[in-house]
């Protein structure tokens, strides 16, 4: 009998400790209280009731279930269905629509309080493509320092930044005398999904769609979007779509570094202030699967380097980091540059599209570790965020691809065979 209880406090122990991991801040506090009561009674079961090799034995075979039960229970959290709905698609394949646009805004997403489905979602797509990521045992204790980032900064901004861009470009295409082109928000790892939001302008009778996608890179998170979409189009062969693609090679967005940069200067001669653009990073073992992801944040930020040279700043002043996986960190940068003696210096979590987590707590947290005097100027230019040209840049985008496609939408009224005709006199 005390053989039989020390095996099931033993993976009790396992299957609450998972719990507390990986839990809603909320309910952590009881699921602590269970772990920490259920192993006390399993060392006073075996302190009592075994001694010698026999504990020995008892202490081993608890072990061995402990681990058992919580990599059970580790997969059992890990193999959450993603809940997020999805509304029913009521639209026939055949109807035409009523004639409008509709914009899908593409976006990461993430949730203000912490909800670890995103993460769940992406240890899926990596063992599906058989990408090594983090190891099951090690998966709740990963979900655990995504809450311990959340509990830190108390609410990720994300969400509700991409929700005043969304309305902010909407404004600007009203502004230009557009009123018919309607604009559904979409997030990969928040709601609603970029499928729902398809489905949603499909029955509200979009007769063409424009996927504006507001990310820096193409990697397995557009990838991951696109593939939603392309589960609700499947069923509509002959609507028209067109895909913005990413903002790696947006000139506009660019000169945001720069017109961010001179307005931080704080007094200092641009030739004293240090300016590091961090990008997000990701294992050389994913490279070979999404090189782009890497190319195009390296190749984003040379640009922007390009830009502030030009505008009057040091190149020799001016360096890449990345915030995980890749070298170099940006304190070790930081420190060069206090070590040069410059004033102060600028960071910008570059690949960010909005206030989040990275750009919040963690890229930040990564700065500070530069050993340097506590008052020495360390300036977040923060994500990208609302700012007008981020506006412009993701309009830009959407413009072009009206203009391939011949869309009528508003003051745009081209044809197809005017834009050819026009390019190729250019």
């Amino acid at each position: 009998m005390n053989w039989l209880l020390a095996g099931l406090l033993s993976g009790a122990v396992g299957l609450l400790y998972v719990m507390f991991l990986t839990v809603h801040p909320l309910k952590m506090s009881r699921y602590l209280l269970a772990t920490c009561t259920t192993l006390f009674a399993l060392i006073v079961l075996l302190a009592v009731n075994f001694s010698g090799a026999m504990l020995w034995l008892a202490a081993g075979l608890s072990l061995l279930v402990f681990v058992g039960s919580f990599l059970l229970m580790a997969r059992f959290v890990l193999s959450r269905d993603d809940e997020r709905p999805v509304p029913p698609l009521t639209r026939k394949a055949d109807d035409p629509g009523l004639g409008h646009t509709a914009v899908i805004y593409f976006t990461h997403g993430e949730p203000e309080t912490y909800d670890p489905i995103g993460w769940i979602n992406q240890f899926r797509e990596f063992d599906k493509q058989k990408i090594p990521f983090v190891p099951l045992i090690a998966r709740p204790f990963f979900l655990h320092n995504l809450r311990k980032s959340y509990l830190k900064v108390g609410k990720s901004e994300h969400r509700m930044t991409h929700h005043k861009m969304i309305q902010l470009l909407e404004r600007a295409f009203r502004e230009e005398g557009d009123d018919s082109t309607r604009f559904y928000l979409s997030f990969l790892d928040d709601d609603p999904r970029p499928d729902a939001a398809l489905i949603q302008a499909l029955n509200d009778g979009a007769s063409q769609v424009v996927v504006s996608e507001v990310f820096l890179t193409v990697s397995n998170h557009t990838a991951e979007g696109e593939e939603q979409i392309e589960s609700v189009l499947q069923q509509f062969p002959n609507l028209p779509v067109a895909n913005t693609g990413p903002l790696y090679d947006s000139l506009t967005l660019q000169q945001l570094f720069v017109q961010r940069a001179n307005a931080n200067l704080g007094g200092a001669d641009k030739s004293r202030v240090g300016i590091l653009l961090v990008g997000h990073g990701q294992p050389d073992e994913w490279d070979r699967e999404w090189p782009t992801e890497t190319e195009h944040e390296i190749s984003f930020r040379l640009q922007v380097l390009e830009r502030l040279a030009e505008d009057g700043f040091l190149r020799e002043n001016m360096s890449l980091a990345w915030m995980e996986f890749k070298e170099p960190k940006p304190a070790r940068k930081v420190e060069e540059f206090a070590q040069k003696g410059l004033e102060r210096v600028l960071f910008f979590p570059a690949a960010i599209s909005a206030d989040s987590l990275h750009s919040q707590y963690d890229i930040p947290e990564l700065v500070e570790k530069a050993r340097v005097p506590a008052d020495y100027p360390l300036i977040n230019l923060r994500a990208w965020n609302d700012d007008p040209i981020v506006i412009q840049a993701i309009k830009e985008k959407i413009d072009a691809c009206l203009r391939e496609y011949g869309w009528k939408t508003g003051l745009y009224e081209f044809s197809r065979e005017s834009v050819e005709a026009q390019e190729s006199a250019d």
